[in-house]
Formats: C-alpha cells, structure tokens, sequence
C-alpha cells in the first residue's frame, strides 16, 4: 500500500517516513505545490488539502500541518507563518517581555483522506516557550527562541532527529489507524 505524503517540509518528510515505514506504508510525495487556505485551525487547513490532493489523484493522501500560538497575545496559531516573516526574533521578545506568561503550543493536526471520502483525523499539542535570548546556529525565524516540552535548549540548538517522537504523533496515529482497518479486513 502506499499513500501519499502532501509536504515539502524535510522535517514533516522525517516524522511521516518514521512512522510509516515502521508500518509497511509506502510514502509517496506530491510533487506538485497545492495552495494553503487560510483558516482558524491546523485541522481546516490540513483537511482541505489532503481532500484536494485525493480528489485529484484518486489515492489516499496524508497532510499534516502545524501552529503556533503565544498563550499571552492569544494568537498567531494558523496565521503563524505570516507573522514570522514579519515580527523578528527580537521584536518578539520585545513584545513578550511586556508578559508574565512566556508558554505556548504548537497545535498539530494530521489528516488521511481515501478517495471513498472517508477521513482520518487527529490533533495533538506540543506545549512550548519562549526563552529570552535566540540561541543557536542558523536560527531560522523564531526557532532560536522556541523550548519545546520541558526543554532547556532552543530547537535550533538540538539534532531534530530528537524530536521526531513529538512531530511524528499525527503519522503514527493513522498508521494505527490504517494498521486496525487492515486487521479488521482481515478479520472479517
């Protein structure tokens, strides 16, 4: 079985191929670029995408996609992108230092489409911080400032490969999910 993968994101490639191969599901990436609607949640945006790509090639697609949100300016969440390329480490810290509260998460949604229309859908959260100072070499964006979970470094200053158990969560759960529908087909 192979499905494919909607992203041309290294890291996201790293965390689906982690949970799927471990599987026996081929991964497959779209080599097309397909828009990214704006939306209020990762969900919205993951499903809309995934539907979009099943629709076109009449397989089963996978998309995963991420915010983040500042809990003391209670946003940017799926508008994450947008903002980071506007509001540079430093002045995010500048407007951050005005609050107490310094956490945040990262909401991830994950979703597998099949061309029947039948959905798989799961969402988690990462919870995360903002240090006080960027750290790291080649910080890119706000990600010399960002600790996930509990912490202490930046996420630029640690191999990602350490934080494949967080990213891959989405990917395992529909693996589980596809593995459980193939037992049951075998089953019934």
């Amino acid at each position: 079985m192979f499905i494919y993968l909607v992203t041309r994101n290294q890291g996201k490639l790293k965390a689906a191929q982690n949970a799927f191969t471990a599987a026996g599901i081929e991964l497959r990436t779209v080599e097309k670029d397909y828009p990214e609607i704006q939306a209020d949640t990762s969900l919205e945006i993951a499903k809309f995408t995934a539907l979009q790509v099943t629709k076109e090639l009449n397989y089963p697609a996978v998309r995963e996609d991420h915010s983040l949100f500042i809990h003391a300016l209670n946003y940017p969440g799926p508008y994450t992108n947008y903002i980071e390329k506007r509001v540079s480490p430093e002045k995010l810290l500048e407007i951050l230092s005005h609050y107490s509260d310094r956490n945040g998460h990262f909401e991830v949604s994950t979703v597998y489409v099949e061309p029947s229309g039948e959905t798989f859908e799961y969402t988690f959260q990462v919870p995360m911080t903002f240090g006080t100072e960027v750290k790291g070499e080649n910080a890119k964006g706000w990600n010399g400032l960002i600790r996930l979970g509990e912490e202490t470094r930046a996420i630029t200053e640690y191999p990602e490969e350490e934080r494949l158990h967080l990213w891959n969560q989405g990917y395992q759960k529909v693996a589980d999910y596809l593995a459980s529908k193939a037992q049951n087909l075998v089953c019934s």
